[in-house]
């Protein structure tokens, strides 16, 4: 007898409940920390969502066009994000789980193993974009008085535009899988990452924000609408979604574009399930042999060693085989492909601001957006430090106990982790900040300010991305992308804006004395008050540097296997 569905999923339900059960002996710190950050989220992107709904409903004509515009843009944004989530994650669910030996080997049939795993792939992949979409729907039905039927209505449309990308991302994995040998995951992840960095750079040029950025470039109304309508396609399942919920929310129902996301959902599942059963076996056979790898021990002798060759050696050994494990774990170095774009993007972004518009009004405008320009690249350093940075003590895994037993010194290890994250964040931080006050063309002063904060930034978002990582260990992960995701990493991110919000408001009165000084025509005088506040930013960025690198340190020492 077959085992049912429910019996291939229960372990993972299980698991999944002992360790809330785990979390919940421990106390409710953790639970109660989640909550308020998921709160204080949805809190904030329901309230500027709503007033810029509220804004766009006082538009009679134009209103409900612009919020089914941006609508369509934001489920837009989330397929594209989804399907390159889901094309990661079911390489690790289909290929590389750990339970994969038991399932293959037990008779489980091919269609409830296809199934299991996907509906692991969907949940693992798309539950922070269901929980980021809970506040937008929301918004829509308070401000178009949805009413208590539009919540399940909305789950109905979001189901199947959910299950879409993880159909798509699962059936490109099982070809992909199976046109390169073995587990040659690395040139797999690079076509994904540069796919993914294609679809950044096309999407971003049809939508050409730039545009409406400056109105009086369009010849009349027409022409803004159309340029509004773009990139709508009758064949995007987000454009379905869209005209499904704002068909709704408009009193005017509509069933065919939700009839289409559910027949559309049940062929590709249909179909993936089809490919699944002549590509998983050859896949999985092929996933079990061995790779070749492109990190050799000559090469990085050869160069990086060269380069190392006045360190002690137990510290360049430390360097080298860091830089090895970061080049072998392929989901971690192809990602700089797609960190390249983005780069360009926001780079993209501030250039295409209409800053210059009178000379003080410029000036005025211009200072104000270097300045806070520090907080969003901060906060750009703290998302790559999550993703690079602070899984780096977890990524030791089970080995960690080598290195206790060892003697050698668990400080050199910490800092040689600390040196390898902090020097590539540093030339991103510095190339961030200083093209873009380049491309404001900001005064000296505004560009020193910049670059000395961004660099104290940089340091200690290194520090206490590497220090959580050790206070927040996850040695028994099975993918290094899930690490972020962990307790560890909300926190880790909580603190930083908090740092980020202490530095910015530190240094806000001496910018603010500079742009007095200006707007009066007074010479810049760096005085004792300056002094003070930019000696306040200085200091809370060196505690956020050596206070968490001596609590990482002390926990490294007490680790136990």
């Amino acid at each position: 007898m077959q085992p049912t569905l429910w019996l291939v999923i229960e372990p993972k339900w299980r698991t999944a409940l002992q360790r809330i059960r785990e979390e919940r002996a421990r106390g409710l710190g953790r639970p109660l920390a989640l909550a308020l950050v998921a709160a204080t989220f949805w809190l904030g992107a329901y309230g500027i969502l709503y007033r810029i709904l509220k804004y766009f409903r006082g538009v009679e004509e134009l209103g409900p066009l612009l919020a089914g515009k941006l609508l369509g843009l934001v489920l837009l944004s989330f397929i594209s994000i989804l399907v390159l989530s889901n094309v990661v994650t079911a390489l690790s669910s289909f290929f590389l789980a750990r339970d994969l030996d038991l399932l293959v080997s037990a008779p489980v049939d091919w269609l409830r193993l296809y199934l299991s795993k996907l509906g692991e792939t969907l949940l693992h992949s798309s539950w922070m974009v269901a929980l980021t979409a809970v506040p937008i729907l929301t918004a829509y039905g308070v401000i178009y008085h949805g009413g208590w039927v539009f919540a399940p209505y909305a789950v109905l449309t979001m189901f199947p535009l959910l299950l879409l990308p993880a159909v798509v991302g699962t059936a490109i994995t099982l070809v992909l899988v199976n046109i390169f040998p073995a587990r040659r995951t690395r040139d797999l992840l690079s076509i994904i990452a540069l796919g993914a960095a294609g679809g950044v750079v096309l999407l971003f040029r049809l939508i050409r924000p730039e545009r409406l950025a400056r109105p009086e470039g369009f010849r009349n109304l027409l022409d803004f609408i159309t340029v509004l309508r773009t990139p709508t396609s009758p064949f995007l399942p987000s454009e379905w979604a869209t005209q499904a919920i704002m068909s709704d929310l408009r009193g005017a129902f509509d069933p065919l574009p939700l009839a289409l996301l559910w027949t559309t959902a049940a062929a590709f599942v249909t179909v993936g399930a089809l490919l699944h059963r002549a590509l998983f076996a050859p896949g999985y056979t092929k996933a079990q042999e061995g790779a070749e790898r492109f990190v050799r021990g000559g090469f990085w002798r050869w160069t990086v060693g060269a380069l190392l060759g006045p360190l002690p050696v137990a510290k360049r050994e430390f360097v080298l085989k860091d830089i090895k494990l970061f080049f072998r774990d392929t989901t971690q170095w192809s990602q700089l492909i797609l960190l390249g774009v983005l780069v360009v993007v926001y780079l993209f972004n501030i250039k295409a601001l209409p800053l210059h518009r009178g000379e003080d009004v410029g000036f005025f405008y211009v200072t104000l957006v270097s300045f806070l320009n520090l907080g969003l690249a901060g906060f750009v350093l703290a998302s790559i430090a999550a993703r690079f940075i602070f899984p780096a003590v977890s990524l030791e895994g089970r080995h960690m106990w080598l290195l206790r037993s060892s003697p050698l010194d668990l400080r050199t290890l910490l800092w040689s982790k600390y040196w390898i994250g902090t020097l590539p964040l540093l030339i991103l931080a510095l190339l961030l900040t200083g093209s873009t006050n380049v491309l404001l063309e900001v005064r000296p002063f505004m560009m020193v300010v910049g670059l000395v904060t961004i660099c104290a930034l940089t340091f200690a978002i290194s520090a206490m991305a590497l220090g959580f990582g050790a206070l927040y260990p996850q040695f028994e992960t099975e993918n290094a992308a899930q690490i972020p995701t962990s307790f560890g990493g909300l926190v880790f991110m909580m603190a930083t804006i908090t740092l980020l919000g202490a530095v910015i408001v530190a240094l806000w009165q001496a910018v603010y004395a500079y742009v007095r000084a200006v707007y009066v025509h007074q010479p810049v005088v760096v005085d004792s008050g300056m002094i003070f506040w930019f000696a306040i930013a200085a200091g809370i960025c060196a505690a956020a540097t050596a206070i968490p690198l001596w609590v990482g340190l002390r926990k490294m020492e007490s680790f136990e296997f």
